[in-house]
Formats: C-alpha cells, sequence, structure tokens
C-alpha cells in the first residue's frame, strides 16, 4: 500500500471539513508519490528541485509511471512543477486501479441508482491499513488530508518531526491547493460578472 491509496481510503471514509474536489485530491495525491518516492530512495529533494535516483520499478503500478516520468536531465522539475504535471487527473488514475485491484467498490443500490459513480472503500487489508495511519494521526497522511479539507490542522500543528523534503512537499501541495481554489474563486467571480452583463442587456 502507498500514502496515494491510503488518502483515497480516508476521502471516501471521512466526513471532509470543507468540499473537496478532484483536483485538489489530484495534487495531494502527485504530493504523496513524492513523499512515498523519497522514502523509498527513489528520488531526493535539492532545495525546491526534485533529483531523480537511478530508475527501478517500484511495484505499485502507478508509483512506477511515476517515477518513469521523473524529469532526469538538470535543472530538474520543481516539486511545484510536477505536483501541477502528474496531478492532472490523477484523482481518476487512482480510482480507477484500485477499483481493478478490488481495493474500492461500487456498493450495490436500488434500481433507481443505476449509473450512480460513487465508490467506497472494499473490507481489505489496505482498509484497515489506512484507518490506523489515519486514527494515529501519522503526520504525512494527516498533513495532506488536512490541505484539502478532509480535516483540519491542529492550531499547534502535527507534532511529530518530518524531514525538511518531506515538509518541502507538503507546502508544496498546501500552496497548490490554495492556488487551485484561488483560480475557482475567480473564475466564478467572472462567470457572475457576465452573466450580470447578460441580464442587463
Amino acid at each position: 500500500m502507498t500514502t496515494a491509496q491510503d488518502l483515497m481510503i480516508v476521502s471516501m471514509e471521512v466526513t471532509p471539513v470543507r468540499p473537496v474536489g478532484q483536483g485538489d485530491l489530484s495534487l495531494a495525491l502527485a504530493g504523496a508519490e513524492l513523499i512515498d518516492l523519497l522514502e523509498s530512495g527513489e528520488l531526493a529533494i535539492d532545495d525546491d528541485r526534485i533529483v531523480p535516483a537511478p530508475p527501478s520499478a517500484p511495484d505499485d503500478t502507478l508509483l512506477a509511471e511515476a517515477v518513469s516520468s521523473l524529469v532526469r536531465v538538470q535543472p530538474y522539475e520543481s516539486v511545484e512543477d510536477w505536483l501541477w504535471r502528474r496531478g492532472r487527473e490523477l484523482y481518476a488514475a487512482y480510482a480507477a486501479r484500485m477499483e481493478a485491484d478490488g481495493l474500492i467498490t461500487r456498493p450495490r443500490r436500488r434500481v433507481l441508482a443505476v449509473g450512480s459513480h460513487r465508490t467506497e472503500p472494499a473490507d481489505s487489508p489496505a482498509r484497515s491499513r489506512a484507518t490506523e495511519r489515519w486514527m494515529s494521526q501519522e503526520p504525512v497522511l494527516a498533513v495532506l488530508a488536512a490541505a484539502v479539507g478532509l480535516r483540519e490542522e491542529p492550531a499547534e500543528g502535527f507534532s511529530t518531526p518530518l524531514t525538511d523534503a518531506v515538509e518541502t512537499v507538503l507546502a508544496a501541495v498546501g500552496d497548490a491547493v490554495a492556488e487551485l481554489e484561488a483560480v475557482r474563486q475567480r473564475r466564478t467571480i467572472e462567470q457572475a460578472a457576465f452573466d450580470n452583463i447578460w441580464r442587463g442587456a
């Protein structure tokens, strides 16, 4: 199991503190991949640049895709650029992969609900692991969840110390999610102004 898979499962289990979009989760999933690859020695973070190690093939399919897509020429890619590039529609990719692997499932519904796209975690060791990480407030999962609105971040922050590289990734995820929300708000304002023009015409 990976941090991204744990985040996917948690996102289906908990009641968020604010609306969570697939774009937000996609950015956080890309950040989760980076952190897992950091911890497995597949890459390093130098300032804000992703420095890849010699290529390998992680067992997880999506992590293997992430490794193969790393920029391997200097000056390398920034963490921010990775989040936006790798994060594009990453939620959908994880949902499809995890459903194919039996980690999430579509619940049986009455006939009226046919066509529903709702999914939920399957009863599995993966679900138990994600729940354990969540209940223990494991800091990486907790910070990623707070960044996208699945939980509040404690006023005093999370107590477990993290490496500078992990903190760099987590901060970049928070900044990217905030930027995405700013874009949404700007579009809403622009659409409202456009609508007002037509009403006044």
